[in-house]
């Protein structure tokens, strides 16, 4: 229904006032320079996107890349390394390199949920401390309203309804409790075109490209994942390469007008889709145009909304975003004991860093390094003596590639066994080029004490890869 996604839209843009404010901070720049590139990231992301119904904004994976950058050079590089980002992730998109997200494990897909649901918890609670002792009750009332409301009527959202009623109380009431203004200044008009500063050579490449890399790769990795996370609670499919070479487009144009990049906003997705009930471009395009007109219309109005109120909306997004039946005693009793290490190890990372595609990335080579060390332990070889002795059979059993091939030599007797040898692999697959070394290294080996080694069972692949390859190495 139109209703249900425009007012989705409007309590995600509440959701994300906060965190975008807070987040220019933390990148060096002017809290209005992350609120109007929110707009141009939402809009665009909203018409171009792959995945309908995911909120992008300037996020905090983005921000924590490129404050060194501001730091150390100024915010006038900025822009040209924003740009950068952005044609990398077109690359990326154009080229299909964004379908590569499905390699990532479901235990590092899990990890990085419930690493999210406690980084926005943890997030929150600084607003709960040292506070005046009136934001105790507002936090009272907006968690029953969030919780209640929903048992008597869906037609709207219930967070919506309890940031409105709070910030009616305190407005009302006068009360003094921190408020949206205490951020960081909201109020003015627009910014206009980002003027570009410093010249484009060599020299200033060399300054930005390492943040614009990092800038790409974070935020596809972050944008993907949600993605993958918003395609499993709605049950439908997003266009990984279509949302990668959007994002890029998207950051361009926020670098232009408005000066940062962005990503997707997990927590505020969430709010969107699960608390909004949100399934379409409709509630994206309505938190991109609801915050510009919070921006340059209403920017005193949305001063006003105590903090308290989208804190508590927040935390019960994070508690509801934990998979709590994946860290469930009985769950973990089933559950292979690699995976858990590597779901335990994704959100310890992502936590201790607060940096959730390090964590990610960790997650993902401990998860191929452990799959390999599984897998290097199932192959199986097993030797046969023909009955007059005068030749041997080995079978050989499972992948063979460099994790499993390479104790392969060990398992043959090349100054014992008669000079004819047969290898059968039929029940065996080449694939890689560590594995036709070390069938070359066997042979030779049977050849330096005067037998004959034979290769056969080798699927057509298999076959063709072998032949490229051997007496090559």
């Amino acid at each position: 229904m139109l209703s249900i996604e425009v007012l989705a839209g409007v309590v995600t843009t509440l959701a994300l006032i906060p965190e975008v404010i807070s987040f220019s901070v933390i990148a060096g720049v002017d809290p209005k320079v992350s609120l109007i590139a929110s707009v141009v990231l939402a809009i665009s992301m909203s018409i171009l996107g792959g995945r309908p119904a995911m909120i992008t904004a300037a996020a905090g994976a983005v921000a924590l890349v490129v404050a060194p950058l501001v730091k150390e050079h100024g915010v006038e590089y900025l822009l040209p390394a924003v740009v950068l980002a952005g044609l990398v992730q077109i690359l990326f998109g154009v080229t299909g390199l964004a379908r590569l997200m499905r390699f990532i494990p479901r235990s590092v897909m899990i990890g990085f949920v419930n690493a999210l649901g406690i980084l926005i918890f943890v997030a929150q609670v600084p607003h709960l401390l040292g506070v005046p002792w009136l934001v105790y009750p507002l936090f009272v009332v907006t968690v029953l309203i969030v919780l209640l409301l929903p048992r008597l009527t869906t037609a709207v959202p219930a967070p919506l309804v309890a940031i409105v009623v709070v910030t009616a109380i305190t407005m009302v009431a006068h009360l003094s409790v921190p408020n949206v203004s205490d951020q960081g200044d909201v109020s003015g008009g627009l910014p206009g075109i980002t003027p570009l500063l410093v010249p484009l050579n060599l020299e200033t490449l060399g300054i930005i490209w390492p943040t614009a890399l990092s800038v790409a790769f974070v935020g596809l990795m972050e944008t993907l994942l949600t993605a993958k996370l918003v395609d499993g609670i709605t049950g439908t499919r997003s266009m990984k390469s279509r949302e990668s070479w959007a994002l890029g487009i998207a950051n361009i144009l926020a670098g232009f007008y408005g000066g940062i990049a962005g990503c997707a906003m997990i927590g505020q997705t969430i709010v969107n889709v699960k608390l909004g009930r949100a399934r379409t471009r409709i509630s994206t395009f309505v938190a991109g145009a609801f915050l510009l007109l919070l921006v340059t219309a209403l920017s005193d109005v949305m001063g006003q909304i105590p903090m308290v109120a989208l804190a508590a909306v927040m935390m019960i997004v994070a508690l509801t975003t934990i998979n709590w039946h994946s860290i469930a005693p009985s769950t973990l009793k089933r559950m292979p004991l690699p995976e858990t290490i590597v779901m335990l190890t994704t959100v310890a990372i992502v936590v201790a860093t607060g940096n959730l595609a390090i964590g990610v990335a960790a997650g993902a080579v401990l998860a191929m390094v452990l799959f390999a060390r599984r897998v290097a332990h199932v192959v199986n070889v097993e030797r046969t003596l023909s009955a007059d002795e005068e030749s041997v059979t080995y079978v050989v059993t499972g992948p063979l590639f460099f994790g499993s091939s390479n104790d392969l030599v060990e398992q043959f007797d090349p100054a014992h066994d008669p000079a004819s040898v047969v290898v059968d692999l039929g029940q065996a697959q080449i694939w890689d080029a560590s594995t036709v070394a070390v069938m070359d290294s066997i042979e030779t080996a049977y050849r330096a004490n005067g037998g004959t080694v034979v290769f056969t069972g080798l699927d057509e692949r298999s076959t063709a890869f072998h032949t490229k390859l051997t007496g090559r190495l």
